[in-house]
């Protein structure tokens, strides 16, 4: 080597990185100095990006641990531990974070609010805790998730703090939020924003109707109600619901016109919209759709060790199945409507 060199290679040093093509085994080199720093693979760098891009895919469709263990050794011949999957999953909270408090659009033409329940472990015992959802419908009709929230109960109080939290992330308007028959919620919601419109959900309602009923009666019962929440006008709509309250299923369910008469000015008043939007207040099937989504994932969980835990599963599942999310046309017939019908307040993105 020249003189006026003091430093020069060293040989080198074996090093395994798992990649998505199996592990590679690398020699890489050193000089005297321990100044040469890789660049393709990185100093303490052992897994290569498309090989935790692969790890995560697999846990957000729903795959345990052991299951995951067991096709990265049947695709790549590699053994990888339990630990080195917890390392590649848990690099996803700080991802979590970011997107739970990122900035939110400033107006949601509809926002529909609901929770599923998760069993996770707390305090050494597995309990029901309920994962609270939020999903938002943009000025221009596409849907987005604006967060997760695990609580012990769904409550009102809890709703309002969830509420609060979303117009610190920027939220000013909502134009309608639907909502299940918690107690107390429309205040919550009101005294966050007072403009807002509350309307129940009918699937909701339909849903604990039915619980009443049993199994033969189910079809007739349920077509009885459906002619409540299609009727033509709200007047229709309080004919039919006394109709069903006098007829014989009313009677032999008395439980049912009740459930239907409180939550009554929340039902009467998606009549005063025009058809295009009634067909999107009288059913949640936008959130129900992504709540069987996460179910058939976390199903085969029988429970989570954390609340962390729990959240990390949703995330991915949730980032998961918003890839495949469009547009739908009822959402595009809507829309003329809520810029005519809401005026100023109504905000299409561009």
């Amino acid at each position: 080597k020249p003189t006026e060199q003091p430093n020069h290679r060293n040989g080198t040093t074996p090093k395994t990185v798992l990649t998505e093509d199996g592990a590679i085994p690398l020699a890489i080199p050193r000089d005297r100095a321990g100044t040469f720093a890789p660049q393709l693979v990185p100093k303490n760098v052992r897994r290569l990006p498309r090989f935790d891009q692969n790890v995560l895919s697999l846990y957000a469709r729903g795959m345990s641990v052991r299951e995951i263990r067991e096709h990265l050794e049947e695709l790549y011949q590699v053994e990888v531990s339990p630990s080195l999957i917890s390392a590649v999953t848990d690099e996803v909270m700080e991802e979590v974070t970011a997107w739970q408090q990122r900035p939110l659009e400033t107006c949601y033409a509809v926002v529909f609010f609901d929770c599923l329940r998760v069993k996770i472990r707390d305090e050494g015992v597995v309990r029901s805790k309920a994962v609270y959802v939020a999903l938002g419908v943009t000025g221009t009709g596409s849907k987005e998730v604006l967060g997760l929230w695990i609580e012990q109960t769904e409550g009102a109080r809890f709703w309002h703090r969830v509420l609060t939290e979303l117009q610190g992330r920027g939220v000013q308007d909502i134009l309608i939020a639907l909502i299940d028959g918690l107690t107390g919620f429309p205040e919550a919601i009101t005294a966050v924003f007072p403009q807002t419109q509350i309307h129940t959900c009918v699937v909701h309602l339909v849903r604990r109707s039915l619980a009443y009923v049993g199994w033969q009666d189910r079809k007739r019962v349920a077509a009885a109600l459906r002619a409540i929440y299609r009727a033509e006008t709200g007047a229709l709509a309080e004919a039919a619901l006394a109709a069903f309250t006098a007829s014989a299923d009313g009677q032999r369910y008395p439980q049912i016109a009740p459930i239907w008469e409180r939550a009554w000015p929340y039902v009467l008043a998606a009549f005063a919209y025009p058809p295009a939007i009634r067909r999107i207040l009288s059913t949640t099937n936008a959130i129900e759709n992504v709540h069987r989504q996460l179910r058939k994932i976390i199903k085969t969980r029988g429970h989570f060790p954390t609340d962390e835990a729990a959240l990390k599963l949703l995330y991915l599942a949730l980032r998961h199945i918003q890839t495949r999310w469009t547009t739908a046309r009822q959402w595009t017939d809507a829309l003329p409507h809520f810029a005519l019908l809401f005026g100023d307040r109504f905000v299409p993105e561009t």
